[in-house]
């Protein structure tokens, strides 16, 4: 699969959203904090460029959130709203993969941006699946 046409479909990039955004609650459970705001950075991510990616734009090797925002927000101005999420989530890929982090976000803050991020993924769902 070295072709980048391949991994330029929408639907492939949401299935794979779904997957990490079902991990986030399993990984709260256990309160596994680290990993569950990860795979909710992930979800995001993945679920951006699922919408982007139908809106016909060029896939890019790229984790920062607000930038894929900023990229989406020129077709689709109304998730302008997320933009504090995405701010704030970016982050949490560094936190699990990256040494030199004191301590990750706090339960509590990875609980209110899942619920946030419930939202923006119900959002991204019915837009994906219109184009």
């Amino acid at each position: 699969m070295s072709n980048s046409q391949e991994f330029s479909y929408p639907l492939d990039w949401l299935k794979k959203a779904n997957e990490d955004f079902r991990r986030v609650s399993r990984r709260l459970k256990e309160g596994d904090v680290e990993d569950a705001a990860f795979h909710l950075q992930q979800a995001i991510e993945k679920a951006l460029k699922a919408i982007l990616l139908s809106s016909k734009w060029t896939l890019k090797k790229i984790h920062d959130l607000e930038a894929l925002l900023e990229d989406l927000v020129k077709f689709e101005p109304s998730f302008e709203k997320f933009r504090s999420l995405t701010q704030k989530v970016t982050g949490y890929y560094l936190v699990e993969r990256y040494p030199g982090f004191e301590e990750g976000p706090a339960a509590e803050e990875v609980e209110t941006d899942f619920q946030e991020a419930k939202a923006l993924m119900k959002e991204i769902r019915k837009k994906v699946k219109n184009h």
